[in-house]
């Protein structure tokens, strides 16, 4: 079996003992983190090793960004794409020895609050970045898992309130469609959806503007993992930490998991 993780973790070296935390309740093989927001030779690279998670691919950033995987199995990274054309370390792909697993570890840029790429820019580069994944998707002979943060609740069972949310950024028609394109460009299957299947609620991330998350549960699901069709009928288990939105000083992601007959 392998057992492989997902998580924007928001700032990885703020949120180390949640990392720890994490990592020896759920024993994953494979953790793909967003958002560490540190520069690669400033990742807590000995703090992880110690747990065990010795295997580490890192593209970190000053302040902002970045992206890592750690495993306690051995990995080596395969390669890194710029599908924000601008440099920033949003992508990195590694391969577990073992099985020969392509994980493709992602976070899609968040698009700004206006759904107009003539009005914000940041919303066009979104878009770009969609199109560059489906042009690369295309050209996909091997079996991959694309994991991260996609910032995309792509269904109306994705979001709080589909009427409310369809002309805010994250759940706009434009950006399902784009989706739509990125997952058709490969046949990729929706593990979350796999397991938990639409109309069923599923959230990941809960905005730290609402208090009282539990109780208003105004969630999104901007989180996913997606598998080649090949990978997907080995997968055996999913699960939703949301427990992990209420730790102490919590990222406003919370983990992914998906076990796999490999």
């Amino acid at each position: 079996m392998l057992k492989v993780a997902t998580w924007n973790i928001n700032s990885v070296r703020l949120r180390m003992p949640l990392v720890a935390q994490f990592l020896t309740e759920h024993a994953p093989d494979v953790l793909c983190l967003q958002e560490i927001k540190c520069e690669s030779h400033l990742f807590p690279a000995e703090a992880l090793a110690e747990l065990g998670y010795t295997h580490q691919a890192v593209s970190g950033q000053k302040g902002y960004h970045g992206v890592a995987t750690i495993a306690r199995v051995p990995i080596r990274e395969v390669h890194r794409h710029d599908w924000q054309a601008n440099g920033e370390a949003r992508h990195i792909a590694v391969e577990v020895e073992s099985c020969g697993l392509t994980i493709d570890n992602v976070y899609v840029p968040a698009g700004g609050d206006v759904p107009d790429r003539e009005v914000n820019p940041k919303f066009g580069q979104k878009l770009d970045f969609l199109e560059r994944m489906t042009r690369w998707s295309e050209t996909l002979d091997r079996p991959t898992l694309l994991v991260g943060d996609f910032n995309i609740a792509p269904l109306e069972s994705d979001v709080w309130s589909h009427k409310q949310l369809l002309k805010v950024v994250s759940h706009t028609p434009i950006e399902v469609e784009r989706l739509t394109r990125l997952q058709e460009a490969h046949g990729w299957a929706d593990l979350g959806r796999q397991f938990v299947p639409h109309p069923q609620r599923y959230y990941s991330w809960w905005s730290y503007r609402n208090p009282g998350w539990q109780e208003n549960d105004k969630g999104r699901r901007l989180d996913h993992m997606w598998a080649s069709s090949a990978v997907a009928a080995q997968a055996r288990a999913h699960q939703i930490i949301e427990a992990a939105r209420s730790w102490e000083k919590p990222s406003d992601h919370v983990p992914l998991i998906t076990e796999f007959d490999l």
